[in-house]
């Protein structure tokens, strides 16, 4: 089966890339390398350098191949930047999925695969999170996440595209064998921002806020490792051969605290790792925690990395081995 994967060159998408050659798809990557990394891209993958936003490269693109299956990763992911630059996230992350949907239609490819967020849940009546929750993204990013979601429903109904949704908590951790991971630039996740205050890339790592309602009074947040995130986009594919259009949140169902994970980085690097308090952010809730339990009883999907220490094990590995990331950025 020839599957395209947009984006395959960024954090998740190239560890999707990695277990889909693995399996034996074969896989065309399309970026256009403003976020993501060439040398991220497994070997045995096609990469065509293009943009969505340029309907010529989509043209070219879907002219020289025939898609079974189609990944969609490719899309600007800061919550606090698509805050300050709104109509950039509108344009380019809509616009460029309403582009790449324009030629899957057309082509008549019936499976799609979407990089969701769990940005679209702003303020949960219930934690941890499930599929029913109510909608209601607390950013531009989240909202055109939930745009492309509502594309996709259209999709469906219009020419039968049958998708699958899947809402990611944190993302987080690298390949075990060390040669891909995240490489973020500028980085904004906590996991690999601690880890630089270990490489000694920075003197402190910053906590925003101590006085949450919550244990140890900082934020807590669901952990899922890239590893596992890429098993259930396989599963999502194979169950679209024959299922309707679903949706899924994907974490690891069990919530870490920001100085939990650090001090879990202590005892993993071995190094102290000091901590500066600053204010909240405006936004930060105080629990964010997935209920995955549909995706383990549709799919059968269970995390392999369930262990705090083990996830960060494995980007320390990666962190640690590539100090300068890919190299292809300062």
């Amino acid at each position: 089966m020839k599957v395209l994967v947009t984006g395959g060159a960024g954090y998740i998408g190239s560890h999707v890339v990695q277990l889909l050659v693995e399996r034996g798809y074969e896989v065309v990557v399309f970026d256009n390398l403003i976020a993501g990394h060439r040398a991220a891209v497994h070997p045995s993958a096609q990469f065509v350098l293009g943009d969505l936003l340029n309907k010529a490269d989509l043209q070219a693109l879907f002219a020289a191949h025939t898609f079974e299956g189609v990944f969609h990763f490719a899309s600007h992911i800061m919550v606090g930047e698509s805050m300050e630059k709104p109509f950039k996230y509108f344009h380019d992350n809509v616009l460029g999925m309403i582009n790449l949907l324009e030629f899957v239609a057309a082509a008549g490819s019936k499976r799609f695969i979407l990089s969701s967020t769990a940005a679209l849940f702003d303020e949960p009546e219930r934690v941890p999170i499930s599929e029913d929750e109510q909608l209601a993204p607390g950013s531009v990013y989240g909202e055109t996440k939930f745009m492309g979601e509502r594309l996709l429903m259209w999709m469906d109904k219009i020419y039968g595209i049958k998708s699958c949704c899947l809402r990611y908590f944190n993302a987080c951790g690298a390949h075990p064998q060390g040669h891909i991971g995240e490489d973020h630039h500028p980085e904004s996740h906590l996991i690999p921002l601690v880890l630089q205050v270990a490489q000694g890339k920075r003197q402190t790592i910053s906590v925003f806020g101590n006085d949450y309602p919550t244990a140890d009074g900082t934020c807590i947040r669901d952990y899922v490792h890239v590893m596992d995130l890429a098993a259930a986009h396989v599963l999502a594919l194979q169950a679209l051969a024959e299922g309707n259009s679903r949706a899924y949140n994907l974490g690891s169902g069990t919530g870490y605290s920001v100085l939990e994970v650090i001090e879990a980085a202590r005892r993993v690097t071995g190094h102290a790792i000091p901590v500066e308090y600053v204010p909240r952010r405006a936004g930060d809730l105080p629990v964010l925690v997935a209920d995955s339990t549909r995706i383990k009883q549709e799919l059968g999907w269970e995390p392999e990395y369930d262990n705090l220490e083990l996830i960060i094990q494995t980007a320390w590995n990666w962190h640690n081995h590539h100090p300068n990331g890919y190299g292809d950025r300062q």
